[in-house]
């Protein structure tokens, strides 16, 4: 298989092919076909969708996370984006420090079972062995307790000697863990936050009970999926923000026991691919083929129609026809 070809199938599945999600429902289907995208295009590439470039329907200058302030094209995605989280039929996960990571709420109960608090009904400790700061402490307690909060309340509660900095630090650190989430924008209030157990209790309840092991091999096999093939260490590169490479490593040679994933060659290189028909809609072999249509000629052969041969001898029945 030549490279052009996989390509061409990730744009159709990523939405870039001119087919541009517009609706609600138009994004509640393409959240659940990737399983997670990014918002914005990232720099450098990661190989995943961007929820702007469905919007858009084309991958052509697409803003980054950087320059979305000045696209209308960017805010009017984040405001679709925004209808998702609010029905929870996506939710948020801090993966990429400037890009917003988004999970459908299909993957989210793996993705928790991967990064989130095993115990998110306790209040995180006042120790250094829990991993949070006091700050991070105390948002979480103002959250539990009043939340939804947007972040310029928040930010009073806390002191008005806390800076924004400070705060966004400390919603970084309960962000990571998943302990609490964004759920709202509005112009006027900017982001609210909320405890992420009250927000989503059903999903979040479902990603205790996830082990790590099965969560990422869900993930990955996921991932692979939506990316139609990638390299081994390309897979190795997108889970490193979340787990070790070692661990990721062990869930590829799983799903390999498993015949879950098998390998395609793509132009000369050995790519791993979902192979059960259950877990993604066609094989990208099978995929092509029902659509000879669309593939290109070979470089340097016309495209020339051939009509089939004359048989060299004709038929028993003519020849009979003849000799009467």
């Amino acid at each position: 298989m030549q490279e052009h070809y996989l390509q061409e199938l990730r744009r159709e599945k990523w939405r870039l092919n001119g087919n541009p999600v517009r609706t609600l429902d138009d994004a509640r289907a393409f959240i659940d076909s990737v399983g997670f995208c990014l918002l914005y295009r990232q720099r450098p590439a990661v190989i995943l969708p961007t929820f702007v470039g469905a919007y858009a329907g084309s991958d052509d200058k697409l803003p980054t996370a950087q320059l979305a302030f000045a696209s209308g094209l960017a805010r009017d995605a984040k405001d679709l984006m925004v209808r998702l989280l609010r029905e929870r039929a996506a939710y948020e996960a801090r993966v990429l420090p400037d890009n917003n990571f988004l999970v459908s709420a299909s993957a989210f109960p793996y993705f928790y079972g991967l990064v989130g608090d095993r115990n998110p009904r306790q209040p995180p400790k006042r120790d250094a062995r829990s991993g949070y700061s006091p700050l991070a402490v105390d948002t979480f307690q103002i959250l539990r307790r009043d939340g939804p909060v947007a972040e310029g309340r928040l930010q009073e509660r806390l002191g008005k000697s806390i800076s924004k900095a400070a705060l966004d630090r400390a919603l970084d650190e309960l962000w990571a863990k998943l302990r609490i989430t964004r759920v709202d924008y509005k112009q006027d209030e900017g982001v609210s936050w909320d405890v992420l157990f009250r927000w989503s209790e059903d999903a979040v309840k479902q990603g205790m009970h996830v082990s790590v092991a099965e969560a990422l091999t869900a993930l990955v096999s996921k991932y692979l999926d939506c990316v139609l093939a990638a390299q081994q260490e390309e897979v190795e590169n997108f889970f490193s923000a979340l787990i070790g490479r070692a661990r990721v490593r062990e869930a590829i040679n799983a799903l390999q026991a498993a015949r879950e994933i098998g390998f395609v060659h793509v132009g000369g290189r050995v790519l791993l691919q979902v192979s059960s028909l259950e877990t993604t809609p066609v094989s990208l072999e099978r995929k092509l083929k029902a659509r000879p249509e669309q593939q290109l000629p070979r470089p340097g052969r016309p495209l020339v129609e051939r009509r089939p041969r004359r048989p060299a001898n004709p038929p028993a029945s003519r020849q009979a026809a003849d000799e009467k």
